[in-house]
């Protein structure tokens, strides 16, 4: 696919509209908010023409919700500057700078895109990012009448989790719905212990860094941004091979086992192991915090495994050292210590070793089953396709994060950051589907 032109038409601040304190507030870190790296996160929506109705029409109701939605996120409209107490972290604050919002139109169709290359949507402007705004939305119209969303925020923000959150209490919004919940932004919730105790094995996971070490990750190898179609029964299949004497295997963790014996094909000889890593999720785990949490609350499960053994075992076997790696820190226990860990590290930004590419070979995975798609619906029909990426340069290992398809059959979207020779190895049978219009014909 050539780089499509995008001009832009407008370019917006938008401020909560409600009335603000008269004094600005400013928002502390939590332990977990420092282990987020601060990569932006962009989510890209993509919606069919809708009749009788304008881009006009839909970018001022979007513009009205959006301002609406910033009274119950206040932390999303302010500044994320450095600490004055402390230089080496960051603090937010919610001074109603705004949020961007930026009006673009597109020189192609949709049908024309070719979703399955997340580098050339990004080439080709579908995200710009100002580093003076901690949220950036993007609606581009297209020629045929369909228009992408893209929302781009700084992971101090928060995580997936709140992302989702978001997204979903403006779209209720914007449909005049009832809310669903209140969002919870009281990030004290996350305090150490005093004194802090944690079980040292966290030393081998996470490490202490600096900005400076996140913009200077090595880079063995060039990093491509893919989108990929994974069919309901390609998912039930796995689950079937990885389950054995009837343990059974989440959709997950049946996936992963497959998505690592794949990543042998793809590693250079003189690696004798390789790991893999999970994104998880604190709520739900941590007594101290509920699903209505506003900021990042993951940790990072990670597993390892010997290339001979990735290459002789049976799915099943591997399926059984990813749920063990996980079950490891889905507990209060493992989120407990390692907000204390990173307690006794401050101050300063801490990282997964993996991440900083310092453990070899290595993949994370992110599941988003209960990350909104279909359902973000902001007055002007369903979108026909929802997924993510983000516009780092640099980052020490591959991520691939999972999504539920739009059309709700149990098929998902998987965007994948990865080596060329892992895109290549996922590609040589028929479980990597490249995203393509067909994937997306019966919304398109």
């Amino acid at each position: 696919m050539k780089i499509f032109d995008v001009s832009f038409t407008g370019e917006f601040i938008v401020k909560a509209s409600g009335d603000q304190p008269e004094k600005v507030n400013s928002l502390t870190l939590s332990n977990l908010d420092l282990l987020s790296g601060r990569f932006p996160v962009t989510y890209f929506y993509f919606y069919p023409k809708q009749p009788n109705v304008s881009f006009q029409t839909i970018f001022k109701s979007l513009q009205a919700s959006l301002s609406e939605t910033l009274n119950y996120f206040h932390p999303f409209a302010g500044q994320i500057v450095t600490n004055e107490a402390s230089q080496e972290e960051p603090i937010i604050i919610c001074n109603n700078n705004g949020a961007l919002l930026l009006e673009a139109r597109a020189s192609v169709d949709l049908k024309s895109l070719d979703f399955h290359n997340l580098d050339a949507l990004l080439q080709s402007k579908l995200v710009r990012v100002n580093p003076d705004f901690s949220l950036q939305i993007q609606a581009t119209e297209f020629e045929c009448g369909g228009l992408a969303m893209t929302f781009t925020f700084d992971h101090a923000l928060g995580d997936a989790s709140s992302f989702g959150k978001f997204l979903t209490l403006w779209s209720e919004i914007s449909r005049n719905q009832p809310l669903s919940f209140v969002p919870d932004h009281r990030r004290n919730l996350l305090r150490a212990r005093s004194p802090p105790r944690y079980d040292p094995h966290l030393d081998k996971t996470f490490i202490k860094c600096s900005e400076e070490d996140i913009k200077n990750i090595p880079m063995p190898k060039t990093l491509i941004k893919r989108l990929y179609h994974i069919d309901a029964s390609s998912i039930d299949m796995l689950q079937v091979l990885a389950t054995v004497n009837r343990e059974s295997r989440t959709k997950i963790e049946a996936f992963s086992a497959y998505v690592w014996k794949k990543m042998v094909d793809s590693i250079e000889s003189g690696h004798k192991t390789c790991k893999m890593g999970w994104l998880v999720d604190g709520r739900g785990r941590l007594e101290t915090v509920t699903s209505s949490y506003i900021g990042n609350v993951l940790s990072v499960a990670v597993g390892e495994a010997t290339i001979e053994n990735l290459k002789q075992n049976h799915v099943s076997e591997i399926a059984n050292i990813v749920h063990k790696s996980i079950t490891e820190v889905t507990n209060d226990t493992h989120f407990t210590d390692l907000i204390d860990w990173i307690e006794s590290h401050r101050p300063g930004l801490m990282l997964a070793r993996m991440v900083l590419g310092q453990e070899g070979p290595a993949l994370v995975l992110s599941s988003g089953r209960r990350f909104p798609v279909a359902e973000l619906d902001f007055g002007f029909g369903a979108p026909f396709l929802g997924t993510v990426c983000s516009t780092v340069e640099k980052i020490g290992v591959g991520y691939l994060n999972q999504r539920p398809s739009a059309c709700n059959d149990g098929s998902w979207s998987v965007s994948a950051i990865v080596w060329p020779e892992l895109a290549e190895a996922f590609e040589s049978d028929s479980v990597f589907q490249p995203m393509s219009a067909k994937h997306l014909q019966r919304q398109t």
